[in-house]
């Protein structure tokens, strides 16, 4: 198992390219199980999430063929149509193939993901929803059990906002017979993106990126070509680290039309952020300044603050001038960093869901552990900003969702390294 030592105070200075989008990234793979002939997908990020979809599928009996960045990926005759616990229970996202297996093949069995460290993320409004659509589902022993002669366009209301949900009903009744209406449907780019991936296979889909979304089916789709999405986490992960250690950063490739909700609070915090056009490619570049200032924050589905960056903005907040309050309306248990920035002079009360953030001239290093894959960024710019040698352990987590982020960091002047425990 590895862990990460980082040896705080260095300005970050320098030029970084953001990577694909790993949330854009997995129900697009999952979307090629509705074509039978080659899709080529550019812009795939080297992460253990994107490992863990590409196992799923092939294990279904999908071929893959894999150059860099690029996959190109054909499912013509499964040996499966099961996704098994071994591995859905390494990645909750493994339950988007539910929907594009039942709609093609009319069968899918698909085991239930089980717990999350973050909070409850229940499968209940796919199931009802896919029932509504005319599917038979049963579960046993662990399993989803559906199947369906075709499903049918309906009506459906999604009682919570539930991306996974809105992309895996989305994909189903690209190939149903008749309308769909997905209702409260969440917003998220990452639903765009899918939703542009699927009419470019030949689905009629409107209304993505509202909460209202309409999906007339088709009889068959055709293969796609598509590039991934920058990833707006990893972006706006860079963008708190330069604000952090009072760098100067020019982040490329950066969705910064995804980002408003988060620069909005940035440059309330003190941190300048100016696009560089001469530069090309989406590229913004990020200053810290000497003094930043606590900032509260309530974080909301898309296009509010996004939850995936609490923890990241926690680990700022810890060292800004004053008091703020970080409010967590998503998940109901997505503070455990919290004791873990404590061991570095936090000063950080948990009052419900409000984070109370007093805000100290500097952080300690100390031995911490990363409880999820956020908490991990989190801890990494609490390290990056000490003052001595910050060991983190257990960072397995942050292969899932950041591309060689020691490996980026250490080219813009971090002192960090990789080693062995």
């Amino acid at each position: 198992m590895d862990k990460i030592l980082i040896e705080g105070g260095n300005r970050l200075i320098g030029e970084v390219s953001i990577s694909g989008s790993k949330n854009a990234a997995l129900p697009i793979l999952s979307a090629a199980l509705l074509t039978d002939d080659w899709n080529t997908f550019y812009n795939v990020p080297k992460l253990k999430d994107i490992a863990t979809i590409k196992t799923l599928l092939l294990h279904i009996g999908t071929e893959i063929d894999e150059d860099g960045s690029t996959l190109k990926i054909r499912t013509r005759n499964p040996e499966t149509t099961e996704a098994p616990y071994e591995l859905v229970k390494t990645m909750r996202a493994s339950a988007i193939v539910l929907g594009p297996l039942l709609t093609r093949f009319k069968r899918a069995r698909v085991s239930l993901p089980g717990g999350c460290a973050i909070g409850a993320r229940p499968m209940n409004l796919h199931l009802l929803a896919l029932e509504k659509m005319g599917a038979d589902i049963k579960i046993e022993s662990g399993y989803i059990d559906a199947k369906t002669d075709r499903l049918k366009g309906a009506k459906i209301y999604f009682d919570i906002s539930t991306v996974t949900g809105t992309e895996n009903i989305m994909m189903a009744a690209a190939l149903a017979d008749g309308t769909t209406i997905l209702e409260n449907a969440a917003c998220e780019p990452e639903v765009a993106e899918l939703a542009d991936v699927l009419n470019k296979m030949g689905a009629n889909i409107k209304g993505a990126g509202t909460d209202c979304i309409t999906i007339k089916g088709v009889d068959r789709l055709k293969p796609a070509t598509h590039t991934v999405m920058p990833d707006r986490i990893e972006a706006g992960t860079f963008m708190i680290a330069a604000g952090m250690t009072k760098g100067d950063i020019l982040i490329k490739n950066c969705p910064m039309h995804n980002l408003e909700a988060l620069t909005v609070k940035l440059r309330e915090a003190g941190v300048e952020i100016q696009a560089e056009s001469a530069s090309g490619g989406g590229a913004v570049r990020i200053k810290g300044n000497n003094s930043l200032r606590s900032v509260d924050i309530k974080t909301l589905p898309y296009p509010g603050f996004p939850t995936d960056m609490q923890a990241q903005i926690m680990a700022m907040m810890s060292i800004a001038n004053g008091l703020s309050i970080i409010t967590e309306n998503v998940f109901e248990n997505r503070f455990m960093h919290v004791s873990e920035l404590k061991r570095m002079g936090a000063d950080i009360r948990i009052e419900g869901r409000n984070a109370i953030v007093k805000g100290r001239s500097s952080l300690n290093s100390a031995p911490v552990m990363a409880t999820d894959l956020r908490a991990s960024a989190s801890l990494i710019l609490a390290g990056l900003a000490a003052e001595g040698v910050t060991e983190i352990s257990r960072v397995y987590h942050l292969d899932r969702g950041y591309e060689k982020i020691e490996e980026k960091l250490l080219k813009l002047g971090a002192k960090i390294k990789r080693v062995k425990e």
